[in-house]
């Protein structure tokens, strides 16, 4: 993906990403001994959901695209890809069950007696 031919795509990318992670970083710096079970899973869910929304970043980062067209529809593509990666990183973590956020959510739990 070029981004000196959209600029656009650009921003909106720099923008969604900036803030995912400022709303984790929000969520994580709280302090999260008075919180609830439930808030504490909700926490490490958002974190599993970023870091699978990393993963696939990378991965469509190696993905080879041969169409060199600046098209409508191919800079739509582009501005709206983080927000499909985001959507798709929150299902598969809803789908999923969790477990790596379960995982988090337990040792959490016995080493900080939240």
């Amino acid at each position: 993906m070029d981004f000196s031919t959209n600029p656009m795509a650009m921003y909106a990318s720099t923008q969604a990403g900036n803030a995912t992670a400022n709303s984790l970083e929000d969520k994580i710096n709280r302090d999260l001994s008075n919180s609830s079970d439930e808030e504490l899973m909700e926490v490490c869910k958002d974190f599993q959901s970023y870091f699978i929304e990393q993963v696939l970043k990378q991965v469509e980062k190696t993905v080879k695209f041969d169409s060199e067209e600046n098209t409508y529809a191919s800079q739509m593509v582009d501005y709206f890809k983080d927000t499909a990666i985001q959507e798709i990183s929150e299902q598969i973590t809803e789908q999923e069950g969790g477990s790596f956020a379960q995982m988090m959510y337990e040792q959490m739990k016995r080493n900080y007696d939240i």
